[in-house]
């Protein structure tokens, strides 16, 4: 499977044009079908198109914001063997920022809309409090 295709890689380049700060909703999911990572990603360099950007779960606990070689993922393999894919039928909802809280609660990365609501909705109380 083709991890990028060329709709998702102008618009993961575009992404990483705007200026810092952004909170962009992921682009793409990628995940190892034999293990439990999984990449929520919403940008890409554009002076380094091997270096993207988003949440990572390495399925440890401890998903984190950060970047991520294309190269590395390319050649990654799970427990199994297998390559890491792309979830051709991922649709953000929220911000990255919303699905790096209900992570951080978690402990891993969600994807239910209930836990992405109630995340959205204790960003939202914490922005008001600042």
């Amino acid at each position: 499977m083709i991890l990028l295709t060329y709709a998702v890689t102008e618009q993961l380049l575009n992404n990483g044009a705007v200026p810092d700060g952004t909170d962009h909703k992921p682009v793409v999911k990628f995940f190892t079908p034999d293990a439990g990572a999984i990449w929520l990603i919403t940008e890409m360099s554009p002076d380094d198109p091997d270096s993207l950007f988003g949440l990572c779960d390495l399925g440890l606990g401890t998903p984190e914001l950060g970047t991520v070689s294309l190269l590395e993922l390319k050649g990654l393999r799970g427990n199994l063997g297998l390559r890491v894919e792309r979830d051709r039928h991922f649709k953000a909802t929220h911000t990255l920022s919303v699905y790096a809280e209900a992570a951080r609660l978690a402990g891993r990365i969600v994807l239910k809309r209930k836990s992405l609501d109630e995340a959205a909705a204790k960003l939202a109380q914490k922005r008001t409090r600042a």
